[in-house]
């Protein structure tokens, strides 16, 4: 089924849900909304179902309005954040409830779907247990399992794993993918867990006070985020306000550094606690860079639209900037490390910014509080946001 959302808005009063929110979800996919509480996730998914009408726009089924169609006849099955098992019913009964409406898919028995169903998610045998009996994620499955159980085409997923905790959320996470593979069905999921978007989806729409801010495969969304806020939502990001200073038009030797390569280590402290390079010798001016200022430092960036004068936002991931390395430095006290395993999470004071680097382990390097660190990225690797 091919779902499509055109102009949603959703209004309680004078209290806006959603505004304007068009979206269209291809048969088969697995689209996951994410964004942070009171963005419109739910609300969307309740237009969606049918438990809400929106004030305005179109929800479309295969082309089809769905406007005065009830929840019951618009063959999609919903799993809530909390479950909502039926705790007078035994599992059996919980997943074989919704086939009390409609004709068993395929024309098996209800007995025959509902033990598919369980040895679908791994419950096989689990048909007389009681609900109450069963821990967190096998509820989970059988709420899942009871959503499947007739057939639908589009199944709708509100944080189902919300309550669970991390290890336990991962693993039946990649159950839910691998389900909605093999099945499939079209898949709506909400959550507010950046990672677990990234990782389970098709395609990702991020959204903020009822509008989506950007839609787009994972990679795209994290690496090339769209506005400011989708860089700082999505993953870590250290993001920059500055105003374009020049941009070089010519290649050549400046102060008898040729173009392409790089003086030697920087010294000295900028007026923002920075290494300085906004006036040092040997700077390298290359044909499509651009200066820009920031907090009275200068970075060299390329690949970027600009004009002297221009106000420039660009975000720079934790990953790309490295101790010592990297064109563009600036000096910093350690205000935070955190080891993580395979790397380090340092968060660096510099003048009205936390920066945060994500350094690889390295059994001969430790740092501490106060330390002073020199960090830096190389030109290309920012992108500019909105």
């Amino acid at each position: 089924m091919k779902l499509e959302l055109d102009g949603v808005s959703k209004r309680y009063g004078t209290a806006t849900a959603l505004e304007d929110v068009s979206l269209s979800v291809e048969d088969g996919e697995f689209f996951t909304l994410v964004g942070p509480s009171g963005c419109g996730k739910t609300t969307t998914l309740r237009c969606i179902a049918g438990f809400e009408s929106p004030t305005e726009g179109a929800v479309r089924f295969d082309g089809e309005s769905m406007v005065g169609v009830p929840p019951e006849q618009r063959g999609v099955g919903v799993v809530f954040q909390n479950y909502a098992l039926f705790p007078h019913m035994s599992v059996g009964e919980n997943v074989a409830y919704g086939l009390r409406f409609v004709d068993t898919p395929g024309g098996v028995s209800k007995e025959t779907r509902v033990s598919e169903l369980l040895d679908l998610v791994d419950l096989s045998g689990f048909e007389d247990r009681d609900p109450d009996s069963l821990s967190g994620g096998q509820q989970q499955r059988v709420a899942l399992a009871r959503a499947l159980a007739p057939g639908p085409e589009l199944l709708l997923l509100d944080e189902p794993m919300s309550a669970l905790d991390a290890r336990l959320r991962e693993r039946l996470r990649r159950q839910v993918k691998r389900i909605q593979s093999e099945l499939g069905v079209t898949t709506v999921y909400v959550t507010h867990d950046q990672s677990e978007a990234l990782a389970i989806s098709d395609r990702v729409a991020v959204l903020n006070g009822g509008r989506v801010e950007q839609v787009g495969v994972p990679r795209d969304v994290y690496r090339r985020p769209r506005t400011r806020f989708v860089a700082e939502f999505v993953g870590e990001n250290n993001v920059f306000d500055g105003v374009v200073e020049s941009r070089p038009e010519t290649e050549g030797f400046v102060d008898g550094v040729e173009s392409g390569g790089r003086s030697g280590a920087v010294e000295g402290r900028g007026r923002s606690g920075a290494v300085e390079s906004g006036d040092r010798t040997g700077a390298i001016e290359r044909a499509g860079t651009t200066e820009v200022e920031v907090d009275g430092h200068r970075f060299t960036l390329t690949g970027i639209d600009a004009t002297p004068g221009d106000s420039l936002t660009f975000c720079v991931r934790p990953e790309h900037l490295h101790v010592r390395g990297g064109e563009n430095q600036l000096r910093g006290t350690v205000v935070d490390a955190e080891f993580q395993g395979s790397t380090t999470r340092l968060r660096l004071d510099w003048g009205d910014h936390e920066i945060t680097v994500a350094v690889p382990d390295n059994e001969d390097e430790s740092f501490e509080l106060g330390d002073e660190v020199v960090v830096g990225f190389d030109a290309d690797a920012v992108h500019v946001v909105e």
